[in-house]
């Protein structure tokens, strides 16, 4: 079946320098002038706030990503947003990367849709529109920033608010931004475009559109981990691998790396990594061109992370990949239970 809801993010524009155009974009949008920003801590004493203030009612927040974010800090963004502004917020600005890019969206809907983050985790639940939103990344690969889903770990589980409503109104995509990233970081967030991109692209959800953005993402991603490309073909890839999934759906990998995350407090891009490593059996080459491109950067993954594992957190992990419903009947097929089973999920977890 493939999804009937389908949605590209009407603006975008793409450029090294372009980060400056961000107040000609405000301008041009006549937002208003209530504007908050989220920004990757790794950006606190950058001078971004003197760069980034244009009307002087802006509110600034230095997003923590040395963890995930979670549904309360999500809750607790929105209040102290409501109890600084003395009006409505205008627009809501997210600089970094995925995690970033998350905290915006999930922000900006909470803002007009009452209740918790929370509430809000699972697919097309989201009821008001929300704040409108622009999304700058400084990391790519996540696809984050054409999503239609913010990733959120909760009190029971990770999973995304996924809705069109979670998408941007507006993004600037400026590969000047890259230049800072490490190169661990690199190599863990741009292997999420890769990995996403080939559940797509092995998928039972995938059409034309979808097929054609996932090839593209997967030519790039080989052209800059195992050859010459550099930020700005990443920082397409990241675009076109983003697009592969609003348009499909991705997979085992990812339905298993949430579990992985959740236990662990590890990234989503290495978590991602840490998994793809033992699904041979669902996507054989591509595991193998994975291992080409871990060998050429000298990337060592964490292993043995499950050894002393214990029933309890293990069947947590379990639970939390069985939520992932959408991502597996794309693997697996609308029977997927038969196949991928706790006994089946639990032998794949043992292996990391």
């Amino acid at each position: 079946m493939i999804p009937q809801k389908t949605f590209v993010s009407p603006k975008i524009i793409f450029g090294r320098g372009y980060l400056k155009k961000l107040a000609t974009v405000l301008l041009e949008e006549k937002i208003g002038n209530n504007i908050v920003y989220f920004i990757d801590g790794f950006f606190t004493n950058s001078g971004f706030e003197k760069v980034l203030t244009f009307t002087g009612n802006e509110l600034f927040f230095y997003v923590d990503t040395k963890e995930e974010p979670k549904t309360e800090d999500i809750d607790k963004f929105v209040s102290n947003i409501k109890e600084s502004m003395t009006s409505q917020s205008d627009v809501i600005i997210g600089i970094g990367g995925g995690s970033v890019m998350d905290v915006a969206k999930a922000v900006s809907i909470l803002l007009t849709n009452a209740g918790l983050a929370e509430d809000y985790q699972g697919w097309d639940l989201v009821k008001n529109d929300p704040i409108y939103k622009i999304g700058i990344p400084t990391l790519s690969g996540t696809g984050a920033e054409v999503s239609r889903t913010a990733v959120l770990t909760g009190p029971k589980k990770k999973q995304g608010i996924n809705s069109l409503k979670s998408m941007f109104d507006y993004i600037i995509l400026d590969p000047e931004l890259l230049q800072t990233v490490p190169k661990e970081q690199r190599f863990y967030t741009g292997m999420d475009c890769y990995i996403h991109s080939v559940e797509a692209i092995n998928g039972n959800f995938i059409n034309n559109f979808s097929h054609a953005y996932a090839d593209k993402a997967l030519q790039l991603c080989e052209e800059v981990f195992l050859g010459n490309k550099g930020d700005d073909d990443l920082m397409i890839a990241s675009m076109f691998g983003g697009y592969s999934i609003v348009y499909s759906e991705v997979g085992v990998c990812h339905a298993l790396s949430y579990g992985i995350s959740l236990a662990y407090g590890i990234h989503h891009g290495e978590a991602n990594c840490i998994v793809f490593d033992q699904l041979d059996e669902y996507y054989p080459q591509h595991v193998q061109l994975f291992r080409k491109m871990l060998n050429k950067y000298g990337i060592q993954l964490r292993k043995g992370l499950t050894k002393n594992i214990t029933p309890k957190l293990l069947d947590k992990m379990v639970d939390a990949t069985l939520l992932m419903e959408k991502p597996l009947s794309n693997a697996l097929g609308a029977n997927w239970q038969d196949v991928f089973t706790r006994k089946k999920i639990k032998e794949l977890f043992l292996k990391m």
